[in-house]
């Protein structure tokens, strides 16, 4: 015998939970490390610090495939952040749909452009 109180379940996001905010944490503490290494780059750089220094901090390779992690772990940061503020705050299903595509389709642009930066110096 089943026993209906009469509850209804919504669910907006909340089975996400710990592996978001996990990542949440995650994202943070790398984008975090790299604002470190980027800074001790600048403050160790003997003269001027114009276009040509900073070309030349993100000239190896390794650097640009690093700040592409980032980059991308700051789009992945700010896609969390936002879709839990769509999923609390607007209710209309509809207009939420609209602002998550919108949201994912400027991040892709964010990240498209990012690669053009960073394989153009």
């Amino acid at each position: 015998m089943s026993v209906n109180f009469g509850t209804k379940r919504l669910v907006v996001g909340a089975h996400y939970g710990f592996r978001d905010w996990l990542a949440q944490r995650v994202t943070a503490g790398l984008m975090a490390l790299f604002t470190l290494l980027v800074l001790a780059q600048v403050v160790f750089t003997r003269g001027p610090i114009g276009y040509d220094t900073w070309a030349g901090i993100f000239a190896a390779q390794w650097m640009k495939a690093l700040t592409f992690i980032v980059i991308v772990a700051l789009l992945y940061h700010v896609w969390v952040g936002v879709r839990d503020i769509f999923m609390d705050y607007i209710k209309p299903v509809a207009l939420r749909l609209v602002l998550q595509i919108f949201s994912i389709v400027w991040l892709v642009g964010c990240a498209g452009w990012a690669i053009q930066v960073l394989w153009r110096l």
